[in-house]
Order: C-alpha cells, then structure tokens, then sequence
C-alpha cells in the first residue's frame, strides 16, 4: 500500500517553517499508520493507490483550482490547525461539492487523522484488489439458488471482478488422482477421531480443488458442491474450510455473489468468513439463527467432525466460534446493492435439525431486513464489528 501526499505549498509568511511543519506531519502520520507515505509530483499522482492533497495553508484555493483537473477523485484534503490551512481546505470543499466532485477534509488530532486515514487506505486498497480479482466457478448455481448468478461479461465491465466457469468434470478428473499435499490444516483433519476413508476422500477433494486455484490463478473459488454427493459420495466442506483458511476464498453451491461478498469482507476486513443460511428469525427479540456445515478453519475456537446435514455423509464440521460481537454483510454480485449490521454472537447451538456450525445472533440492524428484502439466500459473518469500515467502502466504491 503506498499513499502519495500532493503537497499545496501556501506563500504566506514564515513559509520554510511552516513547510518543515507540514512535512513533519506526514512523517509523523506514516508512523502511526504503519504506512507508507511520501510527497509526490503531480505527474506521478497515478501511481499510487491513495492520493492525499496537503492545502499547507490559507491562499491556496486558486493554486488547487488550477491541478484540480489532474487530481484522482475522491478528493482529500488534509489539513492542520494552523497558517488557515483549514479556512482554505473548506473553500476548496465548497467549490468541489458545487461541481458534484466527491471529496472531504481530513483534519483533527493526530491520532484522529492517523485513524482517518488507516480506514481510506483500507478501502482503497480493498477497491484496487476487487479490480484485479480473479474468481472460479466450478459448476453453475445449485438449482435452488434461483437469484445467486452474476453475468461473467458484466462482472468484468462494471467491476473488473473476473470469473472463470470450470466444468465439474475437470473437478471430478482432479479428484480422481487422489492426491493432496499435506499441510497444518490438512494435519488438523487426519487427527481427528472419524471414519478414514471419509477424511482421505475429503482431503483429496481438498487437494484437486487447489490444484484447479493453482492451475486458473484463482483468489476464490464457488463449487456446485451438492453435485459431488452421488458420484463422488463425498463432500466439499473440508476443502472450502482448509481453502478460506489458507486465504483462497471458497464458497459453497456455486454462490458467486455470495464469493464476491466473501473477497470483499476479508480483503477488507482481514478476518475469516463464515458462510451461512439465515435458518430461524426471532422477531421479538431482533435475533436470527445462522447454520452451514463448513466455516473457515481458523475461525473457530474448536470444531468436531460430523457428516454433511443434508446428505449425512461425508464430512463436515461443528465449529465453536467465539462469542461478542460479530458483523453481518451481504452484497450482490455487481456490488449495487449491500447489507450490513453489527450484531452480538450469543450462542453456540448443537440442533439436530439444522447445518452443522449453528449460532444465534442479537442483530443490531432490523431482522424485517431478511423478510423484506433479503440480498439471497446465503449471508456473510465476521468476527468484531466492522460495519463502520464496510459502509466507508461503499460510500467512496
């Protein structure tokens, strides 16, 4: 990540002072951030991936006006407290809202313009990476998921998200070498007290799904995993566990807006994500169970093993995932519409009648969300409470 500082030099008085002031700041606020950052020419302002325009003080409107033209937007003002950089900052904000340019003035304390600007570069950053991601299909949508396709033309034009259709043949072919490499995930599965030839099989599903990463130069991949039931009397609940784990995002029944949701969240975020079926909603008390049979494996705080819910074969798993607060999101798949809340995880279910991982959560946003106006089926669960940082992604995306 590399922020670029234009710097607005102000010809006001004491200026070798104030501009030693000025560049000190920048210094200062790279240390705190953990990022770099560094003043830039106006020819190199494309290069970087957050442009941050310093106004170093009052006189500067007319000499910002000129530039403006060769300025990447949103435009960021950022400001001090002294030599009127703020008075000119706010003139500067004026014009740019009379001209619908979007735009804001950063300035505060240093701690809070650190903060300020730690949360754009991750939303920046997160913008350019869903620019170049590459996504697999393995299989189409399970039939069920009626309103989770996403036109590979239209991702590409709109988003520049790529997605690769790979037939479930090529995936059986791979599953039919039985192989896999063994790694700390992989080691987590084969210690585990269950039948082995289901865990050899799970392992080895795992094993031809990332050969099919490897070979495509996938950053995430979706399966039409129910397809795998009868001719490879298997499941894929492993190899999506162990993949998410590994930071290859996998989701499941070839739910690509649900994939995209999943990227989206963890570049974003930098947590792991648990896929999951709204199962029960409690009105009355604004909660909602959520259920699936795999989660990512260094979600939990511990898991068993157990078979697929649907099918009863397999494996799949009962993760124990930490209680507190959580965050909900869900977009759709052309990232034009969105749903975020915060919410507590107050519990850890063990249903028999429900997917394997079961959580209750106390929502923050309305659950009429889910009955009114649901984005699918399938919705996207973190650990701590990021809807803060996930709105500020869709504000300036």
């Amino acid at each position: 990540m590399k922020i670029g500082v234009y710097y607005v030099k102000s010809d006001n008085v004491d200026g070798v002072n104030i501009n030693r002031a000025n560049h000190e700041l920048v210094d200062k606020l790279a240390q705190m951030t953990g990022i770099s950052m560094e003043f830039v020419e106006l020819d190199k302002v494309n290069d970087y991936d957050l442009i941050l325009d310093f106004i170093g003080g009052g006189g500067t409107e007319g000499r910002f006006l000129q530039v403006l033209d060769k300025l990447p937007q949103p435009v960021f003002l950022l400001t001090t407290g002294a030599n009127n950089s703020l008075a000119a900052s706010m003139e500067i904000l004026s014009y740019l809202q009379q001209n619908d340019i979007p735009g804001e003035i950063i300035h505060g304390s240093d701690e809070f313009m650190a903060k300020r600007i730690g949360n754009l570069a991750k939303v920046f950053q997160t913008c350019k990476k869903l620019n170049t991601l590459k996504i697999g299909r393995v299989g189409k949508p399970s039939d069920w998921l009626i309103s989770s396709n996403v036109d590979n033309e239209e991702s590409k034009e709109i988003n520049g998200i790529e997605i690769v259709d790979i037939p479930m043949e090529e995936f059986f072919d791979e599953i039919r070498k039985k192989e896999y490499e063994a790694n700390n995930y992989t080691k987590l599965i084969e210690e585990k007290n269950w039948d082995e030839d289901a865990k050899k099989l799970a392992l080895e599903i795992y094993g031809a799904l990332k050969r099919l990463c490897q070979k495509y130069g996938l950053k995430g991949v979706t399966v039409r995993c129910f397809d795998l039931l009868k001719p490879i009397k298997g499941t894929g609940c492993v190899a999506l566990a162990i993949l998410n784990a590994e930071g290859i995002y996998a989701s499941c029944e070839g739910d690509t807006p649900a994939l995209i949701s999943m990227a989206l969240l963890g570049e974003l975020c930098n947590e792991p994500v648990f896929m999951a079926n709204p199962s029960r909603i409690l009105t009355d008390s604004n909660e909602i169970i959520f259920a699936h049979c795999t989660l990512p494996l260094n979600m939990p705080n511990k898991f068993e093993l157990m078979t697929h819910f649907e099918s009863g074969i397999g494996v799949a798993f009962r993760g124990h995932i930490q209680e507190g607060p959580v965050t909900v999101f869900k977009t759709s798949g052309l990232l034009d519409r969105y749903f975020v809340s915060s919410a507590v995880l107050e519990e850890n279910l063990s249903e028999s009648n429900l997917c394997r991982t079961q959580i209750r959560l106390k929502m923050k946003e309305s659950v009429e969300y889910f009955l009114t106006e649901s984005i699918g089926n399938h919705h996207l669960i973190i650990k701590g409470d990021y809807s803060d940082l996930i709105n500020e992604f869709f504000r300036w995306y």
